[in-house]
């Protein structure tokens, strides 16, 4: 078993999920770079360089999910640090975020474009947290990092004066409460093994997610991922924060 930590970032070909995985390898991380396009996931191992490696991985795929998990066990042994960060808004294109928000209210939403959005960023970390959980059981220091964003938090929502009030929908917005009700029963679970489970809301980043409308770099939108993800075995758990350290309501 590698002394190296090891970790696991999704989504990590592009985006704030490579500034992460580029982070971590920089602070001599062993970092599979989660890619659901192999090819694509090669490149960005590339320009990462040394300490990453490129792993296929599908979130919504069982088989591919279960690929991943038996490759870090075979080749690592264990694992220190999962990084749920792979994520989609919507699975229509062409659209920027007002025309997103305008066609995805509860009356206008397509179902099909709800339960896409679902798989990916509710069911898919619930499937991967799954399979990897007995690796990060061998770790005798090992944090789950969960990106969501401040539109997840209902405490925030329901805030007459949140100023983007009017912009929480059930395709995104929605999924992403889903995802922080699913962290908290992470966190409720793992109490007292050691495994330590945070929520990150990131910065609004120039990505694809946000149809690169995003106000923040990505270097500064993941700064609070990575401090999360660099706690110490005498870290907190449970935690819901975005920059820096600052507190999000559940």
């Amino acid at each position: 078993m590698s002394a190296t930590r090891t970790a696991l970032v999704t989504g990590a070909n592009q985006g704030m999920g490579r500034q992460v995985a580029r982070e971590l390898a920089a602070d001599g991380v062993a970092v599979y770079v989660g890619s659901r396009d192999l090819a694509r996931g090669r490149e960005a191992a590339a320009g990462i360089g040394g300490g990453a490696t490129a792993l296929q991985l599908d979130v919504t795929d069982a088989v591919s999910i279960a690929a991943a998990a038996a490759r870090i066990g075979e080749e690592a042994g264990r694992l220190d640090l999962l990084g749920n960060n792979a994520g989609i808004s919507t699975t229509r294109t062409g659209l920027d975020v007002a025309a997103f928000r305008a066609t995805s209210r509860p009356s206008t939403a397509p179902l099909d474009d709800v339960r896409a959005v679902w798989e990916v960023n509710v069911f898919g970390v619930l499937a991967l947290y799954q399979a990897v959980l007995p690796l990060l059981r061998r770790s005798p220091d090992a944090r789950i990092v969960n990106v969501t964003s401040a539109l997840g938090s209902l405490t925030t929502v329901a805030d007459p004066a949140f100023p983007l009030r009017s912009a929480f929908e059930p395709v995104y917005g929605a999924s992403k409460t889903a995802l922080n009700a699913v962290t908290l029963a992470m966190a409720l679970e793992l109490e007292g093994t050691g495994i330590k489970v945070n929520l990150v809301s990131p910065g609004f980043a120039r990505t694809a997610l946000t149809n690169f409308e995003g106000t923040d770099s990505v270097e500064d939108a993941a700064r609070e991922v990575v401090r999360v993800a660099r706690f110490g075995p005498d870290g907190p758990t449970g935690t819901f924060t975005t920059w820096e350290g600052v507190p999000v309501p559940w």
